[in-house]
């Protein structure tokens, strides 16, 4: 049984930093690519981020220099380190896992399983 878990999610002011940490199980996770989207409210969820099995990451244009995608192969966690956040970063982030790369951070098509979700806010 695969199971994504996300935690760190929260409330901070506009150009603050706040961390999420993903705790993966259930599977071989050094071998899968790794990511992060978000669903804003009213919105479709979007990427964010990802990571492949060798930790290249990838970024989609709105947090490229403000985001960092980052996992740790021995406590089996991917982490997305966000900087100079703004309010419209505010969404909820989903953890996602995939059995295939290479990762898109655009793309959702690489997804075999996602995480329940935590929310962010930004104000």
């Amino acid at each position: 049984h695969v199971q994504l878990v996300e935690s760190g999610g929260g409330s901070v002011q506009a150009g603050g930093p706040l961390r999420l940490s993903c705790v993966a199980s259930g599977y071989t996770y050094r071998r899968h690519c790794m990511g992060w989207f978000r669903q804003a409210p009213g919105k479709e969820r979007e990427g964010v981020a990802a990571i492949d099995s060798v930790g290249t990451s990838r970024y989609t244009g709105s947090v490229k220099g403000r985001f960092t995608i980052s996992k740790d192969n021995v406590k089996n966690t991917v982490y997305l380190q966000m900087d100079n956040l703004k309010p419209e970063d505010t969404a909820i982030y989903y953890c996602a896992a995939g059995r295939f790369g290479p990762p898109s951070a655009y793309s959702e098509n690489w997804v075999d399983y996602w995480g329940q979700g935590t929310q962010v806010t930004v104000s």
